[in-house]
């Protein structure tokens, strides 16, 4: 297997963790979908990362599409119940750990591709709203548990992790551990894995 993506991109990311505990063989190929010369419509009409390509030039787009046939692969370490309330929580972290990174995103974006005059700061203040709201759930939800859902390590963390570990790339100023301390210890746990330390962006990208 192929993936496309990025070594900043939290979403792709998200991936490679679960192909690192998976134990799945892949090549990452990078990807800039902001260049005028990138592929990434090729196999992805939307024109996003990460994508997993196929020998038969077929693909699957979209991180939570992808990790879900991940696990398929290998009855070793599932990561996503296969049914009932436990799979829907462990989505519904994905969910809500994909949320805070999609606004996260959008205010990365809206101070470094939007032109200055073009700056729309109650966009901005929106999301980081719904960031605020999103930490304070999943530091509430994760209490004193080992993991996001309880004593097993899930897809749940993965997503949780990459999205905090986004947050230190790309929005510093958010001091989350400060005010989070249940998620803070989450990452640092996560951070012990070769998964999670081997897969940190680069801060100067």
């Amino acid at each position: 297997m192929k993936l496309l993506g990025s070594l900043t991109s939290p979403y792709t990311r998200k991936v490679r963790v679960v192909m690192a505990e998976k134990k799945l063989d892949h090549e990452l190929i990078l990807e800039n979908v902001w260049s005028a010369d990138s592929d990434i419509g090729r196999y992805n009409p939307l024109g996003k990362i990460p994508c997993l390509l196929f020998d038969d030039d077929s693909s699957l787009f979209d991180s939570r599409v992808i990790v879900e046939y991940l696990d398929t692969l290998s009855p070793v370490g599932r990561l996503i119940p296969q049914s009932g309330r436990e799979r829907a929580a462990t989505k519904c972290w994905e969910a809500i750990a994909d949320g805070l990174l999609d606004a996260a995103v959008a205010i990365h974006i809206e101070r470094n591709r939007r032109p200055p005059e073009l700056y729309y700061a109650d966009w901005v203040t929106r999301q980081e709203g719904k960031i605020h709201a999103a930490l304070e759930h999943m530091n509430t939800a994760l209490g004193e548990q080992p993991f996001c859902t309880g004593i097993s390590f899930t897809l749940a963390d993965i997503a949780v992790g990459c999205a905090l570990g986004f947050l230190d790339l790309r929005l510093p100023c958010i001091n989350w551990r400060e005010s989070f301390p249940n998620l803070d210890r989450l990452h640092e746990k996560l951070l012990e894995r070769p998964s999670f330390s081997s897969t940190i962006p680069p801060q100067q990208a």
